[in-house]
């Protein structure tokens, strides 16, 4: 069932463009699909979190037919029942390429209704015009690094805690997590920020473990939830953060985060983003 929904996505296809608005190029993704196989009932989410989706090649026309540019950020909800497929929204924004719009007005609504009603959730959405552009420059990691730590690929990929009677708290961050698309295969790479409050997570375990996950086939989303709860199941931590900043494809870069408590996320850049 699920490779056969995967196979009839616009992804890793040749689809035909539509040169002026068309929503029908949207396509959802149900989130239970890969869920199912993390254990996850739709009901009973151990986590809150949202997607942002970064899109970099936004342009529409004026009423005078000038072309316009922006960047969009949307925010859709990790409770929401679909996501959207990355090539079909690629399409979908593409479509207003050469579609008059009255202004940002019109724009927004259009592209709040629009993704919001294949998720079938509310969204957030930010239109960065080009005087805002300085907004978007890239910034580096909070927390320290594990890469440069040595990898015994011998032991087993599983994160665990050093210290069992200690409790603290740390940000810590990997630009080594790769996965692997379920449509294309092609790879998708990620810095991997993970904070948490709890027993001391052993850092080459937990490193051991984000390079395993290069071998890992899922959509960005379902390889943060996959990260997320195994650190949840093996480590036990009070409170647990993962938030994933994968590289753009076709202009857009996905970031899930998830994370056991309510918290607002800022959206700040990676710099291979």
């Amino acid at each position: 069932m699920e490779d056969k929904f995967l196979s009839a996505l616009p992804l890793g296809r040749t689809v035909t463009f539509s040169p002026r608005y068309d929503p029908t190029q949207l396509c959802p993704v149900p989130r239970s699909l890969a869920r199912k196989t993390l254990g996850i009932g739709e009901k009973s989410l151990p986590f809150s979190g949202e997607d942002i989706w970064n899109c970099w090649e936004l342009s529409w026309l004026d009423p005078a037919g000038k072309p316009e540019v922006a960047v969009a950020e949307f925010r859709i909800p990790a409770t929401s029942p679909f996501l959207v497929e990355s090539k079909s929204l690629k399409l979908y924004l593409n479509s207003f390429n050469m579609t008059p719009v009255s202004g940002i007005a019109e724009l927004r609504e259009r592209l709040i209704h629009d993704v919001g009603s294949i998720v079938q959730a509310p969204v957030g959405l930010r239109i960065f015009l080009p005087h805002e552009f300085s907004k978007l420059m890239p910034r580096e990691p909070e927390g320290q690094c594990i890469d440069t730590l040595p990898l015994n690929a011998a032991k087993a990929p599983v994160p665990e805690v050093k210290s069992p009677d200690t409790i603290t708290s740390e940000r810590l961050f990997s630009r080594l997590l790769r996965s692997h698309c379920p449509v294309t295969g092609q790879p998708d790479w990620a810095t991997l920020h993970i904070s948490y409050t709890g027993q001391p997570i052993c850092h080459e375990s937990l490193l051991r473990y984000i390079v395993s996950m290069r071998e890992h086939t899922g959509f960005h989303e379902s390889c943060a939830e996959a990260l997320f709860c195994r650190i949840l199941d093996t480590c036990n931590p009070e409170q647990l953060s993962v938030h994933a900043r994968f590289t753009r494809r076709g202009g857009i870069d996905i970031n899930p985060f998830r994370s056991t408590h309510e918290e607002a996320l800022p959206n700040h850049r990676d710099f291979r983003q």
